[in-house]
């Protein structure tokens, strides 16, 4: 498997596993409206919206460094 679908995978299921937590923070905060702030469901959309957009754009780059990594290591290949 190369190194870009690697990080490709990562990034899906480390998106996903944060989409579950936003998904039960924001049903938590509608079944317990009086356990929570007035102002939760902002909070957990503001919080888990930048959470998830810095991890998709860092994996963003490290898709491009995976592709030069991918690059430079076919050369190698080619010499065994």
């Amino acid at each position: 498997m190369s190194r870009k679908a690697r990080v490709i995978l990562v990034a899906i299921v480390v998106e996903a596993f944060l989409g579950g937590i936003w998904w039960y923070l924001a049903r938590f905060g509608l079944a317990n409206p009086d356990r929570v702030a007035p102002n939760f469901q902002e909070v957990v959309g503001q919080t888990m919206g930048m959470a998830m957009g810095a991890l998709l754009s860092l994996c963003f780059i490290l898709f491009f460094v995976a592709a030069r990594n991918d690059r430079k290591a076919l050369p190698q290949k080619d010499r065994l």
